[in-house]
């Protein structure tokens, strides 16, 4: 009987470590968002990224250097499928919730829709991170805040919170703008903070404005140095790896411009 004792426990331990991944969350905070394109497993390698995404739950044909971990995606409503959500915890362990659902050009969601949809997301069993507003995620009242009251009420599972942040100050003050805003989403839900885009882009005139490369390359280097040092912040990622020359990314197919180059660099 004792030996049948010993066994239970022994057995109990080892299914506990076998779980354990599924919870765990890499050391590596450095991730980026990518597209695929020719050289994007080079790009990602040269990147010295830990982890990447691509708005969807699955890997859209990207493969990926040897330890760089892929988190999927439910996109919107039309992705809370059994097809993608089997997909998306086949791929991966982490999932994020749907892109900006306070936007009308992304996922353009009800705050009720969402929390209908929840359950199925929830249902996984993956870490599951809140759906990823494009702004307003400190305020009161705001679509986040609508969301994360109506979860609680609910009983709905959110493990952290990702969030979207672009800068329309060029100076060496936007570090702390950005910094700002991770602390106040911080201070108000207590939870674990996923930087998933983020960069230097004007969106407040008719069309984008975009800062020199320079300008854009100080802040890469001043702004990953913030979430390095901040115990809340798990991850940040870079908007993004692709070809174009205001990114993170390989203009040429073949060399990091500027920004890729301080990306790069950073820890």
């Amino acid at each position: 009987m004792r030996s049948l004792r010993y066994l239970i426990v022994f057995l109990l331990v080892v299914s506990s470590f076998a779980v354990a991944p599924a919870t765990a969350v890499q050391a590596t905070k450095k991730g980026v968002s990518a597209a695929n394109f020719s050289g994007v497993t080079s790009a990602l390698a040269d990147s010295r990224v830990g982890w990447y995404y691509t708005w969807a739950s699955g890997k859209q044909g990207i493969t990926a250097p040897s330890g760089v971990e892929f988190v999927p995606m439910i996109w919107g409503q039309g992705s809370v499928t059994d097809a993608e959500l089997n997909q998306a915890k086949a791929l991966g362990t982490s999932l994020l919730g749907f892109n900006e659902p306070d936007m009308a050009g992304q996922a353009n969601m009800a705050v009720e829709r969402a929390l209908e949809l929840w359950p199925r997301l929830q249902g996984t069993g993956m870490r599951l991170g809140a759906p990823g507003v494009a702004f307003g995620g400190d305020k009161a009242g705001g679509w986040l805040d609508r969301f994360m009251s109506g979860a609680a009420a609910r009983g709905y599972r959110v493990d952290f919170i990702p969030l979207h942040w672009y800068g329309s100050d060029f100076s060496a003050a936007a570090t702390g703008h950005l910094e700002g805003y991770i602390q106040a989403v911080y201070n108000r839900y207590r939870k674990p903070i996923w930087l998933t885009e983020f960069a230097l882009v004007d969106f407040t005139g008719s069309t984008p404005r975009y800062p020199s490369q320079a300008q854009q390359s100080d802040f890469i280097r001043d702004s990953t140095a913030m979430p390095q040092s901040l115990s809340y912040v798990e991850r940040y990622s870079w908007f993004t790896l692709s070809t174009g020359t205001s990114r993170t990314g390989l203009p040429t197919g073949a060399t990091a411009n500027q920004s890729g180059v301080a990306y790069r660099a950073a820890a």
